[in-house]
């Protein structure tokens, strides 16, 4: 995805690039209003359902609220901004492929399955593919 960006890319995934931002800018601000960041990530993602129920969202708020969650959190994203992305860029100019069965599904209604020919782009990272996409409810 970040080979891949554009201005709609950039706007459906903002907390992408947010959540890499080093030195603890994104913990702190979500910190200060965690209800509301949480909520922003819920709005409007739900393209064959209705939202969340209120206990199922209160359930996603006391986990998040948990000691280290959203530390953990914003390491993933910086993770998969930086040292995951340059393993598989080195893997990827060495032509090393997934070798295991890969099943790819994504969301039919989704970003991604409106953008891109997804198989097309695994492709590039593994042998024996298949997928197709699903109702992401």
């Amino acid at each position: 995805m970040f080979d891949n960006v554009d201005r709609a890319m950039a706007t459906s995934y903002f907390h992408w690039f947010f959540l890499a931002r080093e030195g603890g800018m994104p913990e702190e601000l979500i910190r200060a209003a965690p209800e509301s960041w949480l909520r922003s990530r819920f709005a409007d993602r739900w393209a064959v359902r209705e939202p969340l129920d209120s206990e199922a969202f209160a359930r996603y708020l006391q986990s998040f609220l948990r000691d280290g969650v959203i530390e953990a959190t914003c390491a993933d994203y910086r993770a998969a901004a930086t040292t995951d992305l340059e393993l598989d860029r080195s893997d990827a100019a060495a032509g090393r492929l997934l070798g295991m069965p890969v099943l790819a599904l994504w969301g039919s209604e989704g970003y991604v399955g409106r953008n891109f020919d997804v198989l097309d782009v695994w492709h590039d990272y593994a042998v024996d593919l298949s997928g197709h996409a699903i109702r992401s409810d």
